[in-house]
């Protein structure tokens, strides 16, 4: 679901609203030992554009 996950929200990218609801779902999908992998891999590749929406949804996971 990791790499699903990646696809999906690159195809999203473009508009922000999108990119964050798909994140919340990707967040919801994937194992929990996945879930750090997912916060440093939107932060390398989507940082300078959402970083902000980035940390506040996963500051809204308990599991991280």
């Amino acid at each position: 679901m990791f790499e699903l996950s990646k696809k999906i929200l690159e195809k999203v990218s473009f508009d922000k609203m999108l990119f964050r609801k798909e994140l919340k779902k990707a967040i919801a999908w994937i194992q929990p030992s996945e879930k750090v992998l997912l916060k440093v891999w939107c932060l390398t590749t989507y940082g300078q554009l959402y970083a902000e929406d980035i940390m506040e949804v996963f500051g809204n996971v308990a599991e991280i």
